[in-house]
């Protein structure tokens, strides 16, 4: 591309017969003019494009800076999620293992508590038939002793009136009701 300098600078042979040099250079001083308020424009335009291609070119980087760190959060957000699901079903299998641990155990206690209850009951059962045997030996002595009271207390004496008693019996139920006096 010329430049201002280019026109001015340049030089015509003159010939005979040809145009008139000063009407030349008034129109070439007109052109130079022009051709340099043009020329300087161009290169103001020329700066102004670079300065936007510069500017494109950053958003074009902060574009792509910003769709990596998008595709970077949403990776750490799935990675977050997937986390979360796994301590989520690491919670629910613990608290299964607790709670199955805490049901055994209650099963266990359960049971302990039914055997206590049978011997319990077993026992009661076995007190009870012992208490009526007691009871039911003491009824017998009654209605066959004669009993005598003296100053301190009470003696008893035996005298057998049935057959089925043996002395056995009676020594037994003697030493009974002789402790519950001590």
């Amino acid at each position: 591309m010329l430049t201002p300098l280019d026109i001015e600078s340049k030089k015509f042979d003159k010939k005979l017969l040809g145009f008139d040099t000063r009407e030349v250079r008034k129109f070439l001083k007109e052109i130079i003019a022009n051709y340099e308020v043009l020329y300087r424009e161009n290169i103001e335009l020329k700066d102004k494009i670079n300065v936007l291609n510069e500017g494109i070119q950053y958003y074009k980087t902060i574009e792509e800076t910003l769709q990596n760190t998008l595709i970077l959060a949403e990776k750490a957000a799935d990675e977050t999620k997937k986390n979360a699901r796994n301590q989520a079903e690491l919670i629910e299998k613990e608290a299964e293992l607790k709670a199955e641990e805490i049901l055994s155990n209650t099963k266990d206690e359960l049971n302990h508590l039914r055997l206590q209850k049978r011997n319990l009951m077993r026992s009661f059962e076995t007190a009870k038939i012992q208490v009526q045997q007691y009871l039911q030996l003491q009824l017998d002595m009654i209605g066959k002793e004669d009993i005598t009271f003296v100053e301190d207390g009470f003696e008893l004496e035996y005298r057998d009136t049935s057959e089925n008693k043996s002395s056995e019996s009676w020594a037994k139920a003697k030493e009974i009701f002789t402790k519950d006096e001590d």
